[in-house]
C-alpha cells in the first residue's frame, strides 16, 4: 500500500466521522430544539441553515468524501482485495448510498420544498410538524449511521492493510 492511500484512508476515517458528527447533532438535539419553537421560528431557522450549509467547509467534506469514497472503492477492488479490500469497498459504498444518496433523494428535496414555503401559512406549519420534522430527521439519522458505519468499516480495513511504514522507514536510517 502506498503512503498516499494510507494517508487518504486515515483522512477518510476522520472526515466520515466529522460529517457524521454534524448529522448526529441535527438528529440528536437541533431538530428537537427547532420543533420547540412553535413552527414559524423552526421553519425560519431551518431555511437559514439550509442556505448556510453551502459554505465551503462542510460542503467540501461532504462532496469531497463522495469522491474519496469512489477512489477508495476502486482501489479496494482493483488493488487491495481480501478482508481489507472488502471492508474498504463497503465503507465507500455505505457512504455513497447511505449518506450521499440519501441526501440527494430525501433530504435535499425536503429542504427545497421548505425553502419555497411562506412562513405565515398554515400549510407550512402543517408540513413542518407533520412531514418535515419526522421524515427529515429519520433520513438524517440514516445519514448519521451511514457515516459512522463507513468510518468504522474503514478503520477495520486499515487494521487489515499492510502499512507502508513497515516496509521502508521515512526518516534517515541509523
Amino acid at each position: 500500500m502506498s503512503h498516499a492511500i494510507f494517508f487518504l484512508t486515515q483522512f477518510a476515517i476522520l472526515a466520515y466521522a466529522l460529517v457524521g458528527g454534524v448529522f448526529l447533532a441535527f438528529s440528536d438535539f437541533i431538530m428537537r430544539a427547532l420543533s420547540l419553537t412553535g413552527g414559524v421560528g423552526g421553519v425560519e431557522a431551518m431555511q437559514a441553515i439550509n442556505r448556510e450549509v453551502f459554505r465551503w467547509v462542510f460542503m467540501a467534506l461532504f462532496l469531497g468524501m463522495a469522491a474519496i469514497s469512489l477512489v477508495l472503492a476502486v482501489y479496494a477492488v482493483s488493488t487491495l482485495g481480501g478482508v481489507a479490500g472488502t471492508l474498504m469497498l463497503l465503507a465507500g459504498l455505505v457512504y455513497l448510498v447511505g449518506c450521499f444518496g440519501v441526501t440527494a433523494v430525501f433530504n435535499v428535496p425536503m429542504n427545497e420544498a421548505l425553502a419555497g414555503m411562506d412562513l405565515t401559512s398554515e400549510a407550512t406549519r402543517d408540513y413542518w410538524a407533520g412531514t418535515y420534522l419526522p421524515r427529515w430527521t429519520f433520513w438524517n439519522t440514516v445519514r448519521t449511521i451511514a457515516c459512522t458505519l463507513s468510518a468504522a468499516l474503514l478503520l477495520g480495513a486499515l487494521s487489515w492493510m499492510p502499512h507502508p511504514f513497515d516496509a521502508a522507514p521515512l526518516g534517515p536510517s541509523s
